[in-house]
This record gives C-alpha cells, sequence and structure tokens, in this order.
C-alpha cells in the first residue's frame, strides 16, 4: 500500500494528467526497451516489454498502475529480440492487452526467445492483431501516430514539416552490418505527434537504414523529443538521422553497460539547437567526460562500485555484458531503495542479444517522465530525485 501511494505521488493524479497532456513513460528496463504512451484521454500504448525473468515486468507494472493505466489499449512490438519482447508472456498473465502490432514474422532463423513466435500467435488470435507497413496511422485518441519504418521499409510520402533537404547526409559513411542481428533493422518505427509537439521511437533501426530513411531527404522534419535508437549504442545514432532530426532534447533507453557509446554521445552533442541529454542510466561507455550531470540521470550505480570501475579504467568504451564490479573493501553498502521504487533486481550476466550486455545495477528501478502539451512545450521529469525541466518546443 505504501509503495503504490509513493508511486503516486511521484507520477500525480493519473486523471488530472491525461485531461491535458500526452503522458509518456520511459521504464527502466536496463538495456531492454520498453516506453509507455498515455494519450489525453487515457488511452495505452506501449512499445516493447522488455527482458524475461519478471524483474522489468516488475517495473512495467509499478509504471502502470503509476499511471492509471488498467489495460494496454495497444502493444508495439518493434521487433523480436529479447530484450523488446522477452517480458510479453509475463505481462500479459497480469493485465490485458487489447491490440498486438509489429512488422510480420522475424526474419531469424535462431529466436532469441524460444518459441516465441508459437506464443505470440496463440495469444493475438484472441485480441485484435495488426501487420503495419510505412505510412500506416495507428488510431490513438487526440494523438497522430504515423508508422515511419516497418520489415526494412521506410516511408515515402514526407509527414507535414518533412520532405526537406538534409545537409547531414553530405558525411554519412555506410558500415559493414554484416555482423549486425537482421531483426533490428525490421524495427517498427513510429512518429507521435500531439498539437505541436512530435516525438519518434524508432526501436532498433541501424545505421545503414538511417540513409535510406533520411537521405538525401528527410521526410519526417523536426521533432521535438527523440529517444536515442538502439539504447545508444554505436550501431545506430547517425548525423544524419539525429542532426537531421533537429530534437530539442534526448532520451537515453540505455543501461549501464548498454549504451551511452562515446560516438552517440559525440553526434548528440553536436546536434544543432539541442539542449538536454536525459538517461536511464549513468553508462560507462561515456566515461566521466561524456555522461550528463546527475540531475539528468534516473539510475545511478551504486557509488562504491562506480567508484572501483572508474580507479580501475573501465569506464569508457565498454558494452559487454557481466555484473558490475563489487564494492571496493571497506567502501558503504548497496543502497537502500527508497519509497517509492520500482523493484530492484541482482545483477545479471552474461552476453546480450541485440548488441550490449543485460548487467543490472543493484539499485532501486527509476523512470524519466514526459508531459506534453499541445501547444508543443512539454516538462520531463527524473523520477529518481524529482527534478523537472520544461522545455518552449518549436
Amino acid at each position: 500500500m505504501a509503495l503504490a501511494l509513493a508511486l503516486a505521488s511521484v507520477a500525480g493524479p493519473a486523471q488530472n494528467q491525461s485531461a491535458k497532456t500526452l503522458d509518456i513513460y520511459f521504464i527502466d528496463t536496463e538495456g531492454g526497451h520498453s516506453t509507455l504512451y498515455v494519450a489525453p484521454t487515457g488511452e495505452s500504448l506501449l512499445e516493447d516489454t522488455g527482458n524475461p525473468g519478471g524483474r522489468d515486468t516488475d517495473r512495467i507494472m509499478a509504471v502502470l498502475d503509476a499511471a492509471g493505466v488498467k489495460q494496454i489499449d495497444h502493444l508495439i512490438l518493434t521487433h523480436y529480440h529479447v530484450d523488446h519482447v522477452g517480458g510479453l508472456e509475463e505481462l500479459a498473465k497480469r493485465i490485458p492487452i487489447k491490440q498486438f502490432i509489429d512488422h510480420g514474422a522475424t526474419v531469424e532463423a535462431r529466436e532469441q526467445v524460444p518459441g516465441f513466435q508459437k506464443m505470440y500467435a496463440e495469444m493475438y488470435a484472441q485480441a485484435k492483431h495488426t501487420v503495419v507497413k510505412p505510412g500506416d496511422k495507428i488510431p490513438f485518441d487526440g494523438v497522430d501516430v504515423t508508422v515511419v519504418t516497418a520489415a526494412g521499409e521506410v516511408i515515402k510520402k514526407p509527414l507535414p514539416g518533412g520532405g526537406i533537404p538534409n545537409p547531414a547526409c553530405a558525411d554519412f559513411k555506410p558500415r559493414d552490418e554484416s555482423r549486425v542481428d537482421p531483426e533490428n533493422p525490421m524495427s517498427v518505427g513510429v512518429v507521435y505527434t500531439f498539437g505541436k509537439f512530435r516525438t519518434i521511437n524508432l526501436g532498433d533501426f541501424t545505421w545503414n537504414a538511417e540513409e535510406k530513411l533520411m537521405c538525401p531527404t528527410n521526410p519526417i522534419g523536426h521533432v521535438d523529443l527523440y529517444l536515442t535508437s538502439h539504447h545508444g549504442i554505436d550501431q545506430s545514432g547517425s548525423a544524419a538521422l539525429v542532426h537531421g532530426l533537429q530534437p530539442e532534447v534526448a532520451i537515453m533507453h540505455n543501461g549501464a553497460r548498454k549504451g551511452g557509446a562515446i560516438q552517440t554521445m559525440d553526434v548528440l552533442r553536436t546536434s544543432p539547437g539541442l539542449e538536454d541529454i536525459w538517461q536511464l542510466h549513468w553508462a560507462y561507455a561515456a566515461g566521466l567526460e561524456q555522461n550528463s550531470p546527475g540531475l539528468f540521470i534516473a539510475n545511478l550505480e551504486d557509488p562504491a562500485a562506480l567508484a572501483a570501475s572508474l580507479t580501475r579504467g573501465s569506464g569508457g568504451g565498454r558494452q559487454g555484458g557481466g555484473p558490475p564490479p563489487a564494492p571496493a573493501a571497506g567502501g558503504p553498502p548497496p543502497q537502500t531503495p527508497p519509497a517509492g521504487a520500482a523493484p530492484g533486481a541482482p545483477p545479471q550476466g552474461g552476453r546480450g542479444f541485440g548488441g550490449g550486455g543485460r548487467g543490472g545495477h543493484t539499485g532501486p528501478a527509476f523512470w524519466i517522465k514526459v508531459s506534453a502539451h499541445a501547444d508543443g512545450s512539454f516538462t520531463v521529469t527524473n523520477t529518481r530525485n524529482g527534478f523537472s525541466k520544461t522545455y518552449k518546443g518549436r
């Protein structure tokens, strides 16, 4: 009961918020992905379900409760990697899901979640199932939701404000993507427009596919809020994409050891008009120089573990898995989760599918919330410390 009250106090009364704003919740799945969108009418749309094992499902449910969501009206599965769909089976046991949206069957011979396609087909047979293509609209009360990428294809007809030359394409250099998991460029990518406010979520859409979308002409135009593609690892997030979109704010859906690549941070920080980068986690790869100030980071590493890692020089560039370093001898114990935190989890080792590791942090799981108004202004809130900042929008 106390946890529910604390969560409600962080999120505020759901009824009052939904009457005025498009609310977006970036949920901590530690290098996986799950983002909740709540329309001004209270209708809900969830993108992806994080990792298997129950930990991420607990965190998603905590956010759904805080947002006052009793059912998921629309669920988009961007693609079929374990860090994006692994939590679906457990989530479906806990809350009704009315519509399933995806790009079609997987293009990978080996399923990262064994038996997922069969289980998923049985699940959506009992609900509404929609396979989308670029240009399709997803009905969502008061919000225009347009699919811009799906199944390796990209939107051809420009959106309002799009169809403009993209100067950032001049320096684009294609990469060898022979080792990139084939499902990533299949990602369902969506642009959300609420009045003058615009935001984009491209899942794990990859570097070379970004050129196909954004060059030589940008069909999307500019956005106010950019969710870093692919958790902020360096398989995605080219200047052609980011500088073309020219976001005012970026949010990085990363884990401590997945995302925050130096290249990603460099592209973001040189993007015209970018004001702030908000992060779900302090990123070891970014090190002291490239991470955002602590006010803008939802989840911080245990202080002793962080100090031990930095003094051993392991803070730069590492994107692999494995648990965080043990606290230094004599250092303080792990922090006790404060009231209002979603359930935490022990560290998880091993390789992370879809790029990067899924190492767990030892502290609580906080989310980042965005409340957007139809006039284009929006407020970003870090639920760890209650810090908020409001942006005018364009």
